[in-house]
């Protein structure tokens, strides 16, 4: 592996540990060449499905997109990077025990406010007024409500 500071192509590994969910491996290298050191993550590499989007186009899973989006729901909420790392590794477990070669993307919007919903209730519905596109504010109410009906955490993980 080469050095992300100097492209030194001689990097040793001083520490390797395996995550709690056994599903990747933390390595701490220290370069050769200019003697800095820096972590790495490897985990299995699997085909995930394809997403179908509403127009019928199909595109690559991708972790950071999905992550992303639930991010921009989520902001200045007080949910933890490590709740929001679990809440993604769920959805992604969801798609590959779905053994679907392709997933729609209204199936993997639906995973998604799922898990929103319980780690922040406004983090949901913010999501879902973005996803679900309310055409007027009785909608949006009829969601909040939903929400408040079904109790759950709303302050955060």
């Amino acid at each position: 592996m080469r050095c992300p500071f100097c492209a030194h192509p001689d990097t040793q590994v001083v520490e390797t540990r395996d995550s709690d969910e056994g599903d990747s491996t933390r390595r701490r290298r220290r370069c050769g060449g200019c003697d800095k050191r820096f972590t790495t993550y490897e985990r299995a590499e699997i085909e995930l499905p394809a997403i179908v989007k509403r127009d019928g186009r199909r595109t690559d899973y991708e972790r950071a997109k999905l992550k992303g989006s639930m991010m921009v729901a989520l902001r200045k909420r007080p949910v933890s990077a490590e709740a929001l790392d679990l809440a993604v590794e769920s959805i992604e477990a969801r798609l590959r025990q779905s053994g679907d070669k392709e997933v729609n993307s209204t199936q993997l919007g639906e995973w998604v406010m799922n898990e929103l919903r319980k780690l922040d209730k406004v983090a949901y519905v913010r999501f879902a007024s973005v996803y679900r596109s309310f055409d007027d504010v009785s909608e949006f109410v009829a969601a909040i409500k939903e929400t408040a009906r079904r109790g759950g955490k709303g302050e955060g993980a």
